[in-house]
């Protein structure tokens, strides 16, 4: 156990998220997803939903600001606009950590690239469908002088 850092973040994880770079981007996915297929890494968290596992990832790495996007959500189908209720949980917990960036929904085969290209993938066990999301991380930014 590790002093303000959320126990949800285990070893491998935060090994991840620390080796990721500027511009990196991690996918959180939900336990239908077939994250063995298309991961270059793999995480698993098993018996965690996706919205904690998303609050404690938001609480130890910076999102990307140099980019007009940066995070990304699946979709229900071809229905772009659509918000299930995981959407809006992941909305809501984003705009705690990050409230000037927008999460962005991606239709399937653009959303399923990008989660191939990232750089890991933390597999949930988040039962609803369409509970992914993926990340893009940023820069800390150093801290100013006096």
């Amino acid at each position: 156990m590790l002093k303000n850092i959320d126990p949800l973040l285990s070893p491998d994880l935060l090994a991840t998220l620390r080796a990721m770079g500027h511009g990196d981007e991690i996918a959180l996915v939900d336990g239908n997803y077939p994250g063995l297929e298309h991961a270059r890494r793999l995480v698993r968290l098993d018996g965690h939903g996706v919205i904690p596992v998303l609050d404690a990832i938001l609480s130890v790495i910076p999102i990307d600001d140099f980019v007009p996007q940066a995070i990304f959500r699946a979709t229900v189908k071809q229905h772009i606009e659509a918000i299930d209720p995981v959407h809006a949980e992941m909305i809501a917990c984003c705009g705690r950590w990050e409230p000037a960036i927008a999460v962005t929904p991606l239709l399937g085969p653009e959303f399923y690239a990008r989660v191939r290209a990232a750089h890991a993938i933390v597999q949930t066990s988040e039962p609803r469908l369409y509970g992914n999301i993926i990340l893009r991380k940023g820069v800390v930014y150093p801290a100013q002088k006096a």
